[in-house]
């Protein structure tokens, strides 16, 4: 701040304070003006950034590259702070107090630009098995911890395996998604791996973790006994004319949010 306040005191002759100060407070207009203010706050591993519309995470960061939804380009110093450590925080603790900020930030609700998938009724008695599985996964594996959550049997996947959804500021609950397809070519046991799998990003999401496919995911995925990666070998337990295994993706990037 000191040196901030040290710039605008050597700020050129015949520039307004009142414009500048104007200019400072306004909104910033594109991808490039939101980066250098993140960047004058002190972010430093990130190289570009891209504005989103994404519903269910507002901010999100890979190596180098940093998604912020576009609401953001209006946030005030507080929140541009917070971005800057969730991404750049060293502690659990840290990126916590980062995300309760960045989440309280206004983003006005807007419809889903994809319509919900309709439950089939003759996807029920799956749907049934899986929450009887959820429940005791979490018995077994995370002490009863996590809540119930919406599960869901998708016949939109057709490559993916699963995907957990988080909630998100406009009111969309928590939900787990298992791809029909995967579990008619897969099979029973796979399908349970996969679910245990999104139980694991719902355990990230609910102790304030990122949810990744980073050191914690890894070590709680050896932990409860599945493929500590994004992606696994998946193992048909029916005949295919063309071999009995495949490597599939199975999840969603990180989020903020």
């Amino acid at each position: 701040m000191l040196h901030a306040l040290t710039r605008l005191l050597r700020r050129p002759p015949g520039i307004d304070p009142e414009q500048l100060s104007f200019e400072l407070d306004a909104p910033a207009r594109t991808p490039a003006e939101l980066l250098q203010r993140l960047r004058g706050l002190g972010l430093r591993r990130i190289d570009t950034l891209t504005l989103t519309r994404n519903r269910a995470v507002m901010v999100s960061f890979r190596r180098t590259e940093l998604r912020v939804h576009e609401a953001y380009l209006s946030a005030r110093e507080p929140v541009l702070r917070a971005i800057v450590q969730f991404v750049e925080g060293k502690t659990r603790v840290q990126r916590r107090a980062a995300q309760r900020t960045i989440l309280a930030h206004d983003v006005p609700h807007a419809p889903r630009r994809v319509s919900p998938e309709r439950r089939r009724p003759e996807d029920e008695p799956l749907v049934a098995r899986l929450a009887d599985a959820h429940r005791d996964y979490n018995a077994r594996f995370f002490g009863g911890t996590l809540q119930e959550v919406r599960i869901r049997v998708s016949r939109r996947m057709k490559s993916r395996l699963g995907h957990y959804t988080a909630a998100t500021p406009a009111g969309d609950r928590p939900e787990i998604a298992i791809g029909y397809a995967h579990i008619r070519r897969h099979g029973w046991s796979e399908a349970l791996e996969t679910l245990l799998h999104e139980m694991v990003h719902q355990w990230q999401d609910e102790t304030g973790r990122t949810i990744d496919h980073g050191r914690a995911f890894r070590h709680k995925a050896r932990e409860v006994g599945i493929t500590a990666s994004a992606r696994r070998p998946v193992c048909s337990d029916r005949p295919r004319a063309f071999g009995a295994r495949r490597t599939a993706g199975g999840e969603r990037e990180a989020g903020a949010a």
